[in-house]
């Protein structure tokens, strides 16, 4: 693995802030929301995240972690739409919701292949994106955000009610 340059920390460090701004969000809110300051802060970093990946490059060209930016802005966009304007009617929130967690979901996935592969940093953890324990954390950070997911739209109706 190539060594991190001034750029990839600047996004790691942006994209740590995200992190911290998300799951503050989510717990004290249940969900993120663009009217809080910390729904603000997760968002702007998430995006600066995004964008930012989309220029590093540590194998040749486009690679899954381009797409897991381009998957995070579309859900940022999305998210926003639903929180901004009535285009989805009652399933606005909702769909604010699984996109805005999504965005989370995207964020851990290459924060963990990349942490693993690195660290530490004379014998990573893995060295394969193959590895059994990669692996599982994909599917812990999958089944999280599905758990999640259903809590929040079950606190949404419940808040409509």
């Amino acid at each position: 693995m190539p060594e991190i340059t001034l750029f990839g920390w600047f996004h790691t460090i942006v994209g740590i802030a995200a992190l911290v701004f998300g799951v503050y969000s989510l717990a004290k809110f249940k969900v993120i929301q663009s009217s809080e300051f910390t729904g603000k802060v997760y968002l702007a970093c998430t995006l600066i995240a995004a964008i930012s990946a989309l220029f590093i490059y540590h194998r040749d060209g486009f690679g899954p972690a381009h797409m897991l930016a381009v998957l995070t802005l579309l859900a940022v966009l999305v998210g926003a739409v639903a929180e901004k304007t009535n285009v989805f009617g009652k399933l606005s929130p909702y769909l604010q919701a699984v996109s805005y967690t999504g965005t989370f979901l995207f964020h851990m996935i290459p924060a963990i292949t990349d942490g693993l592969t690195r660290l530490p940093a004379d014998a990573p953890i893995v060295t394969s994106i193959e590895d059994p324990l990669l692996l599982g954390f994909y599917m812990a950070f999958l089944s999280t955000y599905v758990i999640g997911v259903i809590a929040q739209i079950i606190w949404l109706r419940k808040r409509s009610s």
